[in-house]
């Protein structure tokens, strides 16, 4: 998930400094059994097992719903079935798989950009070297490799590394583990978990950059749709629910499927790349005001905000006044599943950062309680364990 104009921001602060991982991953796993077990009384108060028994679809769900953000990539390099399975294993409600990019002969894989330098092991590769190139996408220029420039068989040839090594070197132990998955791959994976769980498997996959993939013949949401209607999950109550930061390739997938729709915002100062292709000059602040929530609610079912459009911070990085965002939402029907939740220092706001090492584990726990409390009905975190940890205190008070 990501705009270049959030990409840009995140970019400085993931680059802030080194991990902020105090507790080996097996701490965390060991945690996560907790976690599992809260979990069957969070539901309960939350509504999943009931909900399910009334419609089904996303009011199946419990709430706040815990989304892994690209699996459990606080723990395992993201996009890979690794990260995919331990968010599971951990108690994430949805699983963000993936963000879809295309390859040259137009399968969809699983990478949150197309540039692969920082993802995968491509650049140890020679026989690919001639590939690296420039490119400019979404007006802002990028040097590496990308997907569309190799077939699918040449990227199952590369492997999966961590994509913020500096913040998360653990996670480097397992950097060439995993390969790049596929949506199709995705689609039977979800259904192996969801019996293999006796219980369904939900993920939330994006379209990524997809007006600049259709000017290259690649569009992405009829490739969604065929396989989404192959695996028979096109429909209103199909546990795939689907996300982009361009409305129209939102709108677009409203006329070629049924599934819950999700419209993502950035910053209320950026726009999306298909109004600023299309001369559209609005905004993400015209997005959310009443008028553009409206307007959202006749194609989609959610927005997916940053979660500074919830609760801004000043100037010196803490928390102010919630805005009415959520309120406004929910007038008109709109679930908000804000992005993203991290346990590290450096992405916490100022007030729930903890002693002076600037890449420890912050309150995460307190943040999550903040941005509860504002009424969202969900949210992304590279740390779901943490996430399901802090819905169940807030659910059972």
């Amino acid at each position: 998930m990501g705009t270049h104009e959030s990409q840009v921001a995140q970019g400085s602060e993931e680059r802030a400094g080194g991990t902020a991982r105090r507790a080996l991953l097996g701490a965390a796993v060991l945690g996560a059994g907790g976690a599992v077990l809260g979990l069957a009384g969070t539901a309960k108060a939350a509504g999943g097992p009931e909900a399910a028994r009334h419609g089904g679809g996303l009011k199946s769900l419990p709430v706040p719903t815990v989304i892994g953000h690209r699996g459990a990539s606080g723990y395992r390099p993201e996009h890979t079935f690794g990260s995919y399975q331990l968010a599971l294993d951990l108690g994430a409600d949805i699983v963000e798989a993936g963000d879809l990019v295309p390859t040259r002969d137009g399968h969809l894989v699983c990478r949150h950009e197309p540039e692969i330098g920082g993802t995968t092991d491509v650049a140890a590769h020679p026989e690919f070297a001639d590939r690296k190139t420039t490119k400019v996408i979404d007006g802002v220029s990028t040097t590496g490799w990308f997907t569309e420039d190799f077939t699918l068989a040449e990227l199952k040839r590369l492997r999966a590394v961590e994509r913020i090594p500096a913040n998360r070197p653990h996670n480097t132990l397992y950097d060439g583990r995993w390969e790049i998955p596929t949506f199709e791959e995705v689609l039977r994976w979800q259904d192996e978990q969801t019996r293999r769980r006796g219980k369904q498997v939900w993920i939330y996959p994006e379209t990524k950059h997809p007006t600049y993939f259709r000017k290259l013949g690649l569009g992405l949401e009829e490739r969604v749709a065929k396989l989404l209607r192959t695996y028979g999950k096109d429909k209103r109550n199909s546990p795939v629910v689907l996300q982009s930061f361009e409305p129209t390739s939102i709108e677009r997938l409203n006329k070629l499927v049924d599934n819950p729709l999700v419209v993502l915002l950035s910053g209320a100062g950026s726009r999306p790349w298909d109004f600023v292709e299309a001369g559209d000059p609005r905004t993400v602040a015209d997005l959310i005001t009443p008028k553009g929530l409206r307007e959202i609610a006749g194609y989609a079912q959610g927005i997916g905000p940053t979660l500074d459009l919830v609760i801004p911070k000043d100037a010196n990085g803490r928390l102010t006044k919630p805005t009415t965002l959520v309120a406004d939402a929910h007038k008109v029907g709109l679930v908000l599943h804000p992005y993203t939740m991290r346990n590290e220092n450096p992405f916490l706001p100022a007030e729930f950062r903890k002693g002076t090492d600037a890449d420890a584990y912050g309150d995460a726990f307190g943040a999550f309680q903040a941005y509860f409390a504002t009424g969202i009905d969900g949210v992304f975190t590279d740390n779901p364990d943490t996430g399901v940890l802090a819905r169940d205190a807030f659910v059972n008070g």
